[in-house]
């Protein structure tokens, strides 16, 4: 399963440009110098990365909470059909009701803290950027942290999560160098594929959940990446 954290990722990235993109392309990075700009954008990737490891360890040990109470397997399933209606069901319907409300002087104090790196060219700042733009609330990270919980140690969840950061740095970076280049039509396109691309990521959760024997896709252990218990005869 830890596969559909990158191809998601990859296919979400596209939701990232018309979300992050902004603060991708306000990057304080050195235009003059490619070799700087290059160190400058690792780093901002650095950041966000290590905000999704964090956010991915969290949710891991939680997700460990249910496999040790020998909950998986529901969890998967429910996990995969959440994920599935969140992406059905339309963003108007989300808007009426304030869910970061909450958390909102958080939100805040985050993107004033954004602001104020933007100031600096260092390479403190730009990791603080990307460390501040991943906890940013995200519907795309929120479906990732769906899967960090179906992970089974808090080990695989950072994996998870990290590989879905990894997914969204291709694109992220390509903002900084063609952002003139990608039209507002291909990124349309693109984003209207998300939600086909959710839902199958959330079918493959409810498969593996229902444990149906098929090796690889729906194992009937659900132990896919470690042994549960040793064989001894």
């Amino acid at each position: 399963m830890l596969y559909s954290a990158f191809i998601f990722g990859l296919i979400s990235s596209f939701h990232c440009i018309g979300m992050c993109g902004p603060i991708a392309m306000m990057l304080p990075v050195d235009h003059q110098n490619e070799v700087k700009k290059t160190t400058q954008i690792v780093t901002y990737h650095i950041g966000r990365l290590t905000a999704y490891a964090t956010i991915g360890l969290i949710f891991g040990l939680l997700g460990r909470g249910f496999f040790l109470a020998g909950l998986q397997q529901k969890m998967s399933i429910f996990i995969g059909i959440l994920m599935i209606i969140v992406v059905l069901i339309p963003e108007k319907i989300f808007s009426e009701y304030n869910f970061s409300k909450p958390v909102y002087k958080l939100i805040s104090k985050i993107k004033s803290n954004l602001g104020s790196h933007f100031k600096n060219k260092s390479y403190k700042s730009l990791f603080i950027i990307g460390l501040l733009n991943g906890f940013l609330p995200c519907g795309m990270v929120y479906v990732a942290l769906f899967g960090a919980i179906a992970m089974q140690s808090a080990g695989y969840g950072v994996l998870y999560m990290l590989l879905f950061g990894l997914g969204t740095i291709p694109l992220m970076t390509a903002v900084v160098y063609l952002h003139s280049l990608l039209k507002m039509s291909f990124r349309n396109k693109i984003q209207k594929a998300i939600p086909y691309v959710a839902v199958i990521i959330g079918i493959l959760f409810i498969l593996r959940g229902l444990g149906l024997g098929i090796p690889y896709l729906s194992p009937s252990n659900m132990s896919l990446f470690v042994q549960q218990a040793p064989n001894c005869h």
